[in-house]
């Protein structure tokens, strides 16, 4: 267990977790569950900054935004950007050819569709976060990347890899009632400290892995690394969105 969650937390993180040593399919595979774990450290982290930052009584909502985004995108180094970039670059560049999907994704390099989309969530982003700030209410920001999170082993579990290799691949070695459970303790764990309003950010993380899975098996037959990095970044900027109109009341 204690294993699986460096393997998580070395993953999605640039935070300083041990090195686990050489890894394998099945390690990978056992990671996805502690998913969710990584991400509510992540969120515990950004309340904590935003919690400084009130208290130092920064005038402008706004800086402290730009300085919690900051701070969200370095302890991620960015991981879910890259995929939503790529996926953004594929899925308009692909033409609605799979193989050309799959061939675009690939490349390392990032196209004007890539850059639109990372400055429209990120503008999102900042713009909700901003909000939050302003009304004092940042226990979303604990629970958002958590929620998010929680999407990848319902991915994997419920959706083929559209490659023969690669990251994504780990998947076959999920353990199912683990990978299960890391979702359904985030959900749980996020009601009780937000109440239902956790049940309206859950519900608009699931219309959208809905229907971002939908489109994922007509285009190219399964997800892939890059696309599940997207549904984390999509999720995170339509829950924080969400977030402004419900949790202040």
């Amino acid at each position: 267990m204690w294993r699986a969650l460096l393997i998580a937390g070395r993953f999605l993180t640039r935070l300083p977790f041990p090195d686990p040593g050489t890894l394998s399919g099945p390690d990978l595979g056992r990671s996805v569950a502690f998913y969710p774990l990584v991400g509510l450290l992540i969120g515990l982290l950004l309340w904590g900054l935003s919690s400084l930052l009130a208290g130092l009584a920064i005038p402008a909502p706004d800086l402290s935004a730009a300085l919690v985004l900051v701070a969200w995108v370095w302890l991620t180094g960015g991981l879910h950007l890259d995929g939503l970039a790529d996926t953004a670059d594929a899925w308009i560049g692909g033409l609605g050819n799979r193989e050309r999907t799959l061939e675009i994704m690939k490349d390392p390099r990032s196209g004007p569709f890539a850059v639109v989309a990372l400055v429209l969530v990120l503008l999102c982003k900042w713009a909700a976060i901003a909000a939050l700030i302003s009304e004092g209410v940042t226990a979303g920001l604990i629970w958002i990347p958590a929620l998010a999170r929680a999407q990848l082993p319902i991915l994997m579990l419920s959706t083929p890899y559209a490659r023969p290799e690669g990251m994504g691949a780990a998947g076959i070695h999920l353990g199912h009632f683990a990978s299960w459970a890391g979702p359904g303790l985030a959900l749980a764990a996020s009601t009780l400290f937000l109440g239902p309003k956790a049940l309206i950010l859950a519900l608009v993380a699931g219309i959208l892995f809905l229907l971002w899975r939908r489109a994922m098996m007509a285009r190219i037959g399964g997800y892939t690394g890059d696309t599940a990095g997207a549904v984390v970044e999509l999720g995170e900027t339509l829950m924080l969105v969400a977030a402004v109109p419900f949790l202040p009341t």
